[in-house]
């Protein structure tokens, strides 16, 4: 009985995770007033635990390898993270999920002396680092392209509005599809073949849902910011990023990296910055964000070091 509660703060990452990341897949599309803030996120809610459940086990083996873990570190590791994220989002900022998660783990790694994966983990930072830049490249693709077929095709400005109505809303829901099949990771992943009769078929299906629950009950201020604080975006940009940021995350998701939608996010938009120039684009803002993405992978290796130190204490 008392293993099943094990997991527990996986759950609790991932109640942070839907409630920051949320933004992401719908924030855009609700700032411009395509969808409104409830429909978003349930929306969110259904089509993450969807993705969890169908390819969300592919990043399990990832998160897991960085270094070894038992019980006890896992836990540690994943509240770190937890409590990291849940600050950020207190605080209004986008936050990266994966940077939490790897920093704890290597923080708690750091503590106990365990072998860091290194060959893993430059992999993992080139994805990092790669993720805002190609979903930049394909945000400022796709807009060139879809921008062009659409002022051929859609003349009508009402039909030209209710079409990219439409496809905000089918977007969306690939994009929280995406957020589903590669974050959930992030959550339980490392519990995975380490708590006994937790399968990974168990892990995707709690890990999604304690996604969807932060996305219903706590999203409502990273919307905020990454739906007008970063850029002010007109209903057809917001398509176009969220589409962007969705396809990268899938990508991600096939090579088993989860990597951060916020950072994709934020990539993608200023891909459309870049097509309609570049002064739209709020650069104080941008700035906080790439602050808080340091601040996240040093913070939460820092407060797993010193949550691990205080619990071995009380193991000897």
């Amino acid at each position: 009985m008392f293993r099943f509660l094990i997991p527990l703060p996986g759950l609790y990452m991932g109640w942070g995770l839907g409630s920051n990341d949320a933004a992401n897949v719908f924030g855009p599309q609700v700032n411009s007033e395509i969808v409104r803030y409830r429909t978003a996120t349930i929306l969110t809610a259904i089509f993450v635990i969807i993705g969890a459940l169908l390819e969300g086990r592919k990043s399990f083996a990832t998160v897991g390898g960085v270094t070894d873990l038992v019980i006890w570190t896992a836990v540690v590791a994943t509240l770190a993270a937890a409590l990291t994220v849940n600050l950020m989002s207190y605080l209004k900022i986008p936050v990266s999920t994966s940077q939490a998660i790897i920093g704890a783990i290597i923080g708690i790694g750091l503590l106990g002396h365990t072998e860091i994966k290194t060959l893993l983990l430059r992999k993992i930072f080139i994805s990092w680092i790669l993720t805002p830049l190609g979903a930049l490249v394909i945000a400022y693709l796709l807009y060139k392209f879809l921008a062009l077929v659409w002022q051929r095709k859609v003349k009508n400005l009402m039909v030209f509005n209710r079409t990219v109505r439409i496809f905000s809303i089918i977007i969306g829901c690939y994009a929280a599809y995406a957020l589903g099949a590669n974050n959930v990771a992030n959550t339980t992943g490392t519990f995975v073949g380490i708590v006994p009769g937790f399968s990974p078929f168990m892990a995707t299906l709690l890990g999604g849902g304690s996604i969807a629950l932060g996305a219903l009950t706590y999203s409502r201020n990273v919307m905020y910011t990454v739906g007008k604080k970063i850029a002010t975006l007109d209903p057809f940009s917001a398509l176009i990023a969220v589409l962007a940021q969705a396809i990268t995350l899938h990508i991600y998701a096939q090579f088993r990296i989860p990597v951060s939608s916020s950072q994709a996010v934020v990539g993608a938009v200023v891909g459309v910055g870049l097509v309609k120039g570049m002064r739209m684009v709020n650069k104080k803002t941008l700035i906080n964000i790439f602050t808080g993405w340091i601040f996240t992978l040093v913070g939460s290796g820092a407060v797993a070091y010193s949550l691990g130190w205080i619990v071995k204490l009380f193991l000897k």
